[in-house]
Order: structure tokens, then sequence, then C-alpha cells
């Protein structure tokens, strides 16, 4: 790469404006990258812990709906899951961590009271409304966990993209960048050099020939001084 660039000090001079530049967004990338750890490894404590209350609440719900499947049966059961008549919905909007977009999901109408769910309270039994309540339990915990797993997968993704430019920066452009300048500098004293050399050649030569001026000059003086005797 270094050969491709011409040695010159116009080229020697964007080649330091370039490292600084690098340099600079080197330092700035790898401090995004430890904060995006740190922000993660917050994520991912928060992650464990959401998926112990998702396996408790899906263990609790599981047991619930058994033990009303047991005491009711399952026509009493589907029965009661078809008579809901207003589902759940989902928001999602977004949050912004150190510049990593993630989502945030508001849910409603997934905890309801006994009225609200369809099924006359006086045909059912408390098994019911207990499996009832564990499963809207499990969904609010499903819907918390798919905005931590969500946003711990775009954490990591930003994590893995920044590692990428540090060390793309670190062990890539930067030393092509100093290989580069040290080619151009050694390129231009070897430059200097030569016009040293050169102007001490053009320097000897003339003054070679100012002595030799010099020297046919008194030749001829000394031609001319028997000359005016002889007169």
């Amino acid at each position: 790469m270094a050969k491709d660039v011409k040695p010159t000090r116009k080229n020697l001079m964007q080649i330091e404006d370039r490292i600084e530049l690098s340099e600079r967004g080197h330092d700035t990338l790898e401090k995004k990258r430890d904060g995006l750890i740190m922000e993660f490894m917050d994520i991912l404590d928060q992650a464990q812990d959401v998926r112990e209350d998702l396996d408790d609440s899906y263990d609790r719900a599981q047991n619930a709906i058994n033990m009303a499947r047991a005491m009711e049966g399952d026509v009493a059961v589907r029965g009661a899951a078809a008579a809901l008549k207003e589902h759940p919905e989902l928001t999602t909007q977004s949050k912004n961590i150190m510049g990593v977009v993630v989502p945030q999901i508001d849910s409603t109408g997934v905890e309801k009271s006994l009225d609200e769910r369809g099924y006359g309270v006086m045909g059912t039994s408390a098994r019911i409304d207990e499996a009832a309540d564990a499963y809207e339990a499990l969904i609010e915990n499903i819907i918390l966990a798919a905005e931590v797993e969500t946003a711990m997968k775009k954490m990591l993704e930003e994590i893995e993209t920044t590692k990428r430019r540090v060390n793309a920066l670190e062990f890539k452009l930067l030393p092509d960048l100093h290989n580069n300048k040290e080619y151009i500098e050694q390129k231009l004293e070897e430059q200097e050099r030569e016009e040293i050399f050169r102007m001490k050649k053009i320097k000897a030569k003339k003054e070679a020939e100012e002595d030799a001026l010099a020297a046919e000059a008194e030749e001829a003086d000394e031609e001319v001084e028997p000359v005016a005797a002889d007169d």
C-alpha cells in the first residue's frame, strides 16, 4: 500500500491528519464499546431475572390449568377460555441506549377482573379463576421477556459491530497509515539527502571552475609582466 503513495509533503500532511482523526475515532469507539458492554451486562442481569420469573410463572400456570382440568373438566375450562371477548393489545415504542434503538412493549388488557373475563362467576369455580390469573401473569412475563431479549440481541449486534470497527482501525487502517507516513518520511529524507549531495557537487564544481579561472588569470598576469619589463 505504501508504494502506491506519492512521497510528497502534501500527502504526508494529509496522512498525519487522517491518523489524528482515526485515533480520535478509535478512542471514541472504544469508549462506546465499553459503555455498550456495561449496558449489556445490566440487561443480561435483568434478562436472567425475567427468565427465572418466566419459568416460575409457566410452572404455576401449568399447575393451575392441570388442577382446573382435573377438578372441572376440559369442557368447563375450554368454555371459560372461549368466553373471553376482549383480547390483550400490544403497543410498541422505542428507546435509545447509547445510540442503539431498542423496543419498549406496552400491554393493555392482559390482566382482567373477574367480570371482564366473560364467563359467569357463578358457573365456574375458583380453580378456573386461579388458572386465568396464572396465565395472565404468564403472558405479562412473556411480553417482558420479549422486550428484554430483543433489547439484548440488538445490544449484542451493536457491540459486535463496534468491536469490528475498533479492530479495523487498530489492526488495519492505523498500521497502514503509519506505514505510509514512515514510507513518505523515509523517501523525503532520501530526497533531501540527494538534494544536499547534488548541491554540494554543484558547489564543488563551481568552486573548481572558479579556481581554474583564477589559475588561468594568474598565468595570464605572469605572461604580461615580462613583456612590460622588456619595454
